[in-house]
């Protein structure tokens, strides 16, 4: 449950009814048996949350926390242990406390009425060789409306993986799926396949859309997925998960809007008060912290902003928009940390909602309306830094732009053709050069454009004489990392060759070539 309240003090005023107290002890689970045998020691040092108040364990790994008729409790899973998976594959990391459950009108099921408290609620980890050094898989809307989406993702994103080596774990940002919760367990077993730990964030297509309440529009992701707001650390970084729809929005009651809860901003201050300013800090949540379309209640991304400034290491990633995005905050955007903020709003799973012409594989394309293919991306950690990949289904990992020119331009006169790079992970301040038959190379130019590779794309279906399957794609949107050229004058007849060059902000250059031909002009008759 995602609690909403007017005010909210450390002494946790909001369990006014039926308060209570839960105490146990965080251990290590050394014959793995989910027990708290006699030998087996607890875990100091760990923190312990109902949501709002965070606790950290003492020398015996002992706890005791504030609970009321509706909370989940749960651990920040620490560095150097595993928790142990449910029986569903997930991490269980929690214990959810619904004494008389979850609403019983909603269309989706949520959590059935759990009872009484244990007389003791123990957590168990597993001792693990966590490394400081890894890499983890980040899902940007898997989104699937129905079971034949839901095989789509299978089959493109999932089979492309198969068993994936020398990956520590995954997150997916939110929509989850599109609005059938029923799929929620389906998602669930195609994970499986994986074999990884996996953390899922709450989408706007994840909610109880028969809600009255924010507080009651997660009741069954938490029936699926546990808390909505919960954090974990691995190796030199601190994960924080977060809902970040409020729904209904609290402006006029219709729809969502991007945001928090003062109760959810006083557990990002709680829960920050526990971590190592010298860590790595990741916040994960669904819609960006991007203004667009006024999508996000400002004040509530200031709030943040504020309690992650003496951090040294910050990243943001969030999904929502079906495009790909870095954004990068300062001072005039709020922010006072030491360096820039950068949000990585990540391409999605599902592209473009599963539209467009279908791949040898049977798949839709799926490509972006910012002309971005889909796919998922790579988050590779060393100590407390970080960079980002990003894999485009079914291609060479070194696919990382798209180049689109004219085939063919006149030798009797300049073209207002041009010559566009789409830096599929590019910011403004990402250097794209080209040269063209191995000559100087020349700065290309940053645009807000469409991504005419892509409009080509939609005529074939405006143009067409009957309906296509799947569906249409999107209409284009003004890219974010489109560059242009121009051609220069007196280039031969003959065929000719670009070459484009980008380097991203983490110092990697990536090449790509297109050819095209100087032709004279045909004689009119």
């Amino acid at each position: 449950m995602k609690i909403s309240i007017v005010v909210v003090l450390l002494s946790l005023s909001y369990i006014a009814h039926a308060q209570t107290r839960v105490s146990g002890v965080v251990y290590d689970d050394v014959n793995h048996n989910g027990k708290k045998d006699r030998k087996e020691k607890g875990v100091a040092n760990v923190a312990v949350s109902n949501g709002v108040q965070v606790v950290s364990t003492d020398a015996n790994g002992a706890y005791t926390l504030n609970v009321g008729t509706d909370n989940i409790i749960f651990i920040s899973k620490p560095s150097g242990y595993h928790v142990p998976m449910n029986a569903k594959g997930l991490p269980a990391f929690y214990y959810i406390h619904k004494p008389s459950g979850s609403p019983a009108n909603y269309k989706y099921a949520g959590v059935a009425p759990t009872g009484k408290l244990p007389a003791k609620l123990d957590f168990p980890l597993q001792q693990a060789l966590e490394g400081d050094d890894y890499t983890a898989l980040v899902f940007g809307d898997p989104q699937p409306y129905n079971a034949a989406e839901l095989g789509y993702f299978e089959k493109a994103i999932l089979g492309e993986l198969g068993a994936p080596k020398g990956i520590s774990f995954g997150i997916s940002l939110g929509d989850i799926v599109g609005d059938d919760l029923n799929l929620h367990d389906p998602y669930i077993n195609a994970m499986r396949r994986l074999g990884l730990p996996w953390y899922n964030v709450m989408g706007n297509h994840d909610i109880n859309y028969e809600a009255t309440a924010d507080s009651l529009s997660d009741e069954s992701f938490e029936n699926h997925f546990g808390p909505a707001n919960y954090s974990f650390n691995y190796g030199q970084v601190h994960y924080i998960i977060l809902d970040d729809i409020l729904y209904p929005d609290p402006r006029d009651g219709k729809g969502y809007l991007g945001g928090f809860t003062r109760a959810q901003l006083q557990y990002i201050e709680n829960d920050l008060k526990w971590v190592d300013k010298n860590k790595l800090v990741v916040l994960s949540f669904h819609i960006p912290f991007q203004q667009y379309n006024d999508s996000y209640r400002l004040e509530d991304r200031q709030v943040v902003f504020n309690l992650l400034k003496d951090f040294s290491n910050v990243l943001i990633l969030s999904a929502h928009t079906h495009l790909q995005r870095n954004d990068i905050y300062t001072q005039a955007d709020g922010w006072m940390g030491k360096q820039p903020l950068h949000e990585y709003n990540a391409g999605t799973t599902s592209g473009d909602w599963y539209s467009g012409e279908l791949t040898l594989q049977g798949v839709p394309a799926s490509t972006m309306r910012d002309g971005t293919p889909k796919g998922y991306a790579y988050l590779d950690v060393k100590g407390n830094q970080y960079t980002i990949r990003y894999k485009v289904v079914g291609k060479p990992a070194d696919y990382q732009m798209e180049v689109f020119a004219p085939k063919a331009i006149p030798s009797y006169r300049n073209t207002a053709a041009a010559i566009y790079a789409n830096f599929f992970m590019g910011t403004s301040s990402d250097e794209v050069s080209y040269r063209i038959d191995k000559e100087e190379w020349k700065k290309m130019t940053i645009v807000q454009e469409t991504d005419p590779a892509f409009v080509a794309t939609l005529f074939k279906w405006d143009l067409a004489d009957n309906l296509l399957a799947p569906r249409r794609p999107s209409n284009a949107v003004d890219c974010t990392h489109l560059w242009k050229g121009t051609f220069p004058s007196g280039l031969p007849v003959g065929p000719h060759t670009i070459e484009i060059m980008a380097t991203d902000r983490y110092g990697n250059s990536y090449v790509s070539q297109k050819t095209f031909e100087v032709q004279n002009m045909p004689a009119l008759k």
